[in-house]
């Protein structure tokens, strides 16, 4: 090895004492290049790929499902009644929705505050409809893990019936053989105490050791793009919350006290529309981006 080296610098009949300084340096320049060359900072960074999907309180009819299809990967699916709604028009869509390529978010609406009354019985409610998600989901074709989202439309520091409710809800999905998220605010709220409170973090550091996957809204610009379909589209960390899973950036209708300084790309009326698909059909959406094309892992097998 040393006659080697020697060589490489052109060394011959040198002392001991000069050949091993040498090889040493030698040596010592080979290591760091190597550390150079497997260190993090000298390659470039890994691409997250991304995809987009929509969500919408009214199924969008059987026709339009090709249209979308080329902008979006995966689509919201009420497995009850929508907020505000009085029947749910996709029971019965899943297989129609799955033969069109389209992955899941599968929701259930979850409570509102004054429906809650105490802690006891926010649990047990929250027992009951975990119940009730699990069995609307089997009854679709969901296959078991599916993750169900809980949408949790009220936002600020969840009071204890709303944990209550929550958490019994999450426990309830789990037995019931689903994997239970939630759909919540990734927005700060309000300061209590000089500290911003934002719904997704108060969930998750109450939630003990329950495994939740967070679907957060922030349709706020920046970071939010507005009503925008980009091919490459924004990972969900880029929401502010470095751990949701699926990020809703845009909804319907915007909300000005929130998305007022987003970009003019929401239509006149307020609302955000899909690519290739007339607005005289008045088909807005909510917009997200995660890094599956089925966010709920809700295909069938």
């Amino acid at each position: 090895m040393y006659r080697s080296l020697e060589s490489m610098n052109g060394v011959s009949g040198c002392g001991n004492i000069v050949c091993v300084k040498q090889i040493a340096f030698i040596l010592i320049f080979v290591d760091l290049v190597c550390v150079l060359a497997a260190s993090p900072q000298s390659r470039p960074a890994a691409t997250v790929t991304t995809y987009l999907g929509f969500d919408r309180n009214n199924y969008p009819g059987d026709q339009n499902l090709k249209a979308l299809r080329e902008t979006f990967s995966y689509t919201g699916f009420w497995l009850n009644h929508p907020p505000s709604a009085k029947t749910n028009t996709w029971s019965g869509k899943r297989k129609t929705l799955q033969s069109a390529g389209f992955g899941f978010l599968v929701l259930f609406n979850g409570r509102l505050f004054n429906e809650l009354k105490s802690v006891s019985y926010a649990s047990k409610l929250g027992k009951s409809d975990a119940r009730a998600a699990a069995a609307a989901a089997r009854r679709e074709g969901f296959p078991a893990k599916t993750i169900i989202f809980l949408d949790q439309e009220q936002g600020g520091r969840m009071l204890p019936g709303q944990k209550a409710y929550i958490y019994a809800w999450v426990d309830g999905v789990t037995a019931g053989g689903y994997a239970a998220g939630i759909y919540c605010s990734g927005i700060s709220a309000s300061k209590e105490g000089g500290e911003d409170i934002v719904t997704a973090d108060d969930i998750r550091q109450n939630a003990g050791a329950r495994k939740i996957v967070f679907w957060v809204t922030n349709d706020a610009c920046p970071p939010s793009p507005g009503c925008a379909f980009p091919q490459r589209a924004p990972r969900p960390s880029d929401s502010g919350i470095a751990f949701a899973d699926v990020w809703q950036f845009a909804q319907s209708p915007k909300r000005p006290e929130v998305a007022g300084s987003c970009p003019a790309n929401y239509n006149p009326d307020g609302n955000c529309y899909p690519p290739g698909i007339s607005v005289a059909q008045h088909l807005h959406i909510d917009v997200n981006t995660a890094t599956t094309a089925d966010p709920s892992h809700g295909r069938a097998r």
